[in-house]
């Protein structure tokens, strides 16, 4: 053994392969042996680990699972209390600011109203400009108030610009009327007394609000009354009808209107002698009342550029039929007149065509009847 150690160290002799086999065998069998006892010692050290993990969660559920105190329970409502307080008072200074604004829009509305009646009485958008101007003092005290309570103004723009948006899609109706109070407020297509016929509905105008007008009701072709006179009845109507409808104002600058009476006569009149004694009836009724209205008209029209020939007196149409002939006796006449000119007029011309003196020239006609829808001229 000697002599082989000895030739192993000079290298001189070498091993045959077997040996090598059992060498690795050995070195590998003691890997496995330090690798179960290194897994074997970090399998000890979890479990001590865990353990410890698992007593203090045991006396964790041990405390939840112990009755809360109704003391604490008080403590914590009253601390939230507290809380709110606190914060309240640190923000009352800005909601005693906001309500000063509130209070200056108010005050500031008011006198601007006192101020436009007061000075711009004669003004006839007067009231008009109060009112917007009222609507702007409100809207910038609005914005205001709750930027001050905020304390951001840019977010709270952006807040009131997305509240905004949502009541102009919302209150479309509303806007829309408001929108026709203003037009109507400043173009003044009608005011308060004024005969006028907005859309279906004809009356004299009784009050105009922000988003309403309210007539007393005139009868029509589709009343129960059917003449141009009061029925009693108050008609309200959306200020919206200002941009949807036709408005026609029959007292606004010039308060009279042209009426017609057309009357039939059978065939064999002399529709020449019928003519001129149906024109001498009108004038008996109405020429006094169309001598000054007539200047004025004509004087209206050449203000404007308009070449109307105006008969100056009641004139008198005549239309061919088969058997039947039309007169058509025109006037001039009071928007608020209408009827009772009308009634004044058919009462003559009747009384007129029952003198003897028109036998055979004038044949008895038929009916009478008045036209109550305003003419053209």
């Amino acid at each position: 053994m000697r002599t082989r150690s000895r030739y192993i160290r000079s290298g001189r002799f070498r091993p045959p392969a077997r040996a090598y086999a059992q060498l690795a065998r050995q070195r590998l069998r003691k890997f496995r042996t330090g690798s179960i006892l290194a897994v074997a010692a970090t399998a000890l050290l979890l479990v001590i680990m865990t353990g410890g993990d698992d007593g203090a969660g045991g006396a964790a559920k041990a405390l939840a699972q112990t009755p809360p105190d109704p003391l604490t329970g008080v403590e914590e409502a009253t601390d939230t209390v507290r809380d709110l307080g606190r914060a309240f008072y640190a923000v009352l200074p800005k909601v005693l600011v906001a309500l000063v604004i509130l209070g200056l829009a108010a005050g500031l509305s008011k006198a601007f109203r006192w101020v436009f009646k007061r000075t711009l009485r004669n003004w006839s958008r007067a009231d008009a400009t109060g009112a917007v101007l009222t609507v702007v003092v409100w809207a910038i005290s609005l914005s205001a108030a709750p930027s001050v309570v905020a304390g951001d103004a840019r977010a709270m723009v952006g807040l009131v610009g997305l509240i905004g948006l949502a009541l102009s899609w919302a209150l479309q109706a509303p806007i829309e009327s408001f929108t026709g109070w203003m037009l109507n407020a400043f173009k003044a297509y009608y005011q308060v007394g004024d005969r006028v016929g907005v859309g279906e509905v004809f009356g004299d105008v009784y009050r105009i609000d922000l988003l309403t007008t309210t007539v007393w009701e005139a009868g029509g072709p589709d009343n129960p009354v059917k003449g141009a006179q009061p029925t009693g009845s108050l008609v309200t109507f959306p200020n919206s009808e200002v941009l949807r409808s036709n408005i026609i104002n029959y007292t606004k600058l010039f308060p009279y209107v042209w009426d017609e009476i057309v009357l039939s006569v059978g065939d064999g009149t002399d529709l020449a002698y019928a003519a001129r004694t149906c024109k001498q009836v009108a004038q008996n009724v109405v020429n006094e009342e169309m001598g000054e209205p007539i200047r004025r008209y004509n004087r209206l029209l050449s203000e404007a550029g308009l070449a109307f020939d105006v008969p100056a007196e009641p004139h008198v149409f005549v239309t061919l039929g088969e058997s039947w002939h039309t007169l058509t006796i025109r006037y001039l006449v009071h928007a608020r007149r209408r009827r009772v000119r009308s009634s004044e007029m058919s009462l003559a011309i009747a009384a007129e065509m029952a003198k003897p003196a028109h036998e055979g020239l004038i044949m008895p006609h038929l009916t009478a009847r008045v036209e109550l829808d305003r003419p053209q001229t």
